[in-house]
């Protein structure tokens, strides 16, 4: 079910090197920096007012070619630092780890729990598939901090095989699950569920803002909805099963012509690990024959750039609330060698449902348009425009 495919496409970037005068004095987060220690964003504010912010938080997380999302949290006392994808399609929380010597591994920072002082073996192994790649792991448990909020004796995953090239040009240490316990591999309880045990939360939220055009600006929040970054209100919808954050979506328009295939009900899988819009394999011809889009040798389905202004609205009915997306939010622009390439960012899935009705995902190509909120407490999902 779960689709990381756009990770694999992107190529690595070259980094660049910043070269710093002698004379400059490194900063606390610098010199934390060098020891491989990346302290998460804290608001400056918060020193002002500690009582008003506790149990929540907000963290900038990065965007990689508008493809990936992921940020930074610390594991183990003193604490190790790692990027990880932060996933509302799966429910584990793992990171490469010195038990694993692949080249997917080794080509990322290891978790050590050698050098943790609040590390504890479960010894339990676990095997996790996703839509494209897998790992082996064992489990164990330790103090994980995400956004500031610490969360004790959480159960981690640490690989210790992760075969194949798939998660090597990955941009992530490890993937942080927030869908929900029933999912979990091993049994594992999820980041959530125990800062919803731990009662770090002020409400069992959590929010995504997901930039585009690969700008800076995306923000996970956790215990509250940040205002600012959506407008009008948050339209709610049920939760219809309580393992992936599924929904039920009661139409599909094409430039405001229904189409009829959720007239029976749809349902979709709300996903920021899956970077497009994923539709029923049934329906994705008719799609790109609307869209006009052609199939390139490399099967992706491109259009004339110059059109793009021209190509359909596609609307989604959800609780009564019409979502539409526009071209822009649809067609990914891409350079390359001074010719621009236009691509659809709409990809098939062949499985249904588990009751059989067509199924969607609403990945990042999606949820860059629309601000989402996750209530455990209500299970339900909430979207607003995007600011």
């Amino acid at each position: 079910m779960k689709c990381l495919v756009a990770v694999l496409v992107c190529a690595v970037l070259a980094e660049g090197i910043i070269r710093v005068p002698l004379h400059k004095q490194k900063s606390m987060r610098e010199a934390l920096r060098e020891k491989g220690i990346e302290l998460p964003y804290q608001d400056p504010a918060r020193k002002y007012q500690p009582d008003e912010f506790y149990g929540s938080a907000n963290m900038y997380i990065n965007n990689y070619a508008d493809t990936t999302y992921y940020g930074a949290i610390t594991i183990g006392t003193p604490p190790q630092s790692f990027q990880v994808l932060f996933d509302t399609g799966s429910a584990n929380l793992w990171v490469d780890s010195i038990y694993c010597n692949t080249q997917a591994c080794n080509a990322h920072t290891k978790f050590n729990p050698q050098q943790s002082s609040t590390y504890q073996r479960r010894g339990q192994s676990f095997y996790l598939p996703y839509g494209a790649g897998s790992l082996y792991g064992i489990f164990g448990y330790d103090t994980v901090e995400v956004g500031g909020i610490v969360i004790n004796n959480q159960e981690i995953g640490l690989s210790t095989n992760e075969p194949g090239e798939t998660f090597e040009v990955a941009r992530f240490d490890g993937i942080l699950g927030l869908s929900y316990p029933s999912i979990s591999a091993g049994g594992e309880t999820p980041v959530m569920d125990n800062m919803i045990n731990q009662n770090l939360l002020s409400a069992n939220i959590f929010a995504f803002y997901l930039s585009r055009g690969e700008q800076e600006g995306s923000v996970l929040s956790f215990g509250e909805v940040d205002n600012s970054l959506y407008q009008g209100q948050i339209s709610w919808t049920p939760v219809t099963s309580e393992t992936y954050w599924q929904i039920g979506v009661d139409g599909f328009e094409i430039n405001g012509q229904e189409t009829g295939w959720c007239s029976q009900g749809c349902q979709s899988i709300v996903d920021t690990g899956t970077s497009t819009l994923t539709a029923p394999g049934q329906y994705l011809g008719n799609i790109m024959q609307a869209i006009g889009a052609q199939r390139s040798q490399y099967g992706m389905y491109m259009v004339d750039c110059s059109q793009i202004n021209n190509l359909p609205t596609l609307s989604f009915y959800i609780s009564g609330v019409s979502f539409p997306l526009p071209p822009s939010a649809y067609i990914n622009q891409q350079y390359q060698n001074g010719y621009q390439f236009c691509s659809v960012g709409i990809t098939p899935t062949y499985l249904p449902s588990p009751n059989g009705q067509p199924l969607w995902i609403f990945g990042d190509v999606f949820l860059r348009e629309y601000y989402s909120v996750y209530d455990r407490t209500n299970n339900r999902v909430g979207f607003a425009t995007a600011a």
